[in-house]
């Protein structure tokens, strides 16, 4: 059986989070304090998440919190990185916030990379509700290889 090119990133993927981001507050599943999203990568190259949440983390009546939305976002585009075989932070993010993300509701978190010019990252991400974008986000994340060379 031949492994096609997503399994493979996907493989990196929880290689390095498991190496670099055991408790992670966005993707490690074993943080019981976490979001626990678990991302898919798909055959060209986005990571993937599809995801629900709650009252618990309300920012006004109704809506997911900015910060949290935030957070997802930043983790989604980390996790693409690692699907790639490599690690790197985040040194700007532009996000622009459209409608309200609202709670109880599926939500998808979409990221890919736009560029790459060492050690600089280029990636995009948005948030998907009810069939259209909610939020997205550019950002820059600087590479840092020492860490997913000693997980690989």
């Amino acid at each position: 059986m031949m492994i096609t090119q997503a399994e493979n990133a996907k493989d990196n993927l929880l290689k390095i989070r498991r190496c670099t981001h055991p408790n992670c507050i966005v993707c490690s599943l074993s943080n019981s304090r976490g979001l626990n999203i678990d991302f898919d990568v798909s055959e060209n190259g986005e990571v993937k998440a599809d995801i629900q949440f709650d009252k618990q983390y309300e920012g006004y009546q109704g809506m997911l919190h900015g910060g949290v939305i935030s957070t997802i976002l930043d983790g989604a585009m980390t996790n693409c990185i690692f699907a790639c075989g490599q690690t790197a932070v985040t040194v700007e993010m532009n996000i622009r916030f459209r409608h309200p993300v609202l709670l109880c509701h599926p939500l998808t978190v979409v990221a890919r990379i736009v560029q790459y010019s060492y050690p600089l990252y280029f990636l995009e991400s948005e948030i998907i509700q009810n069939g259209g974008i909610k939020v997205n986000c550019k950002a820059k994340f600087y590479e840092q290889s020492r860490f997913s060379e000693n997980c690989m």
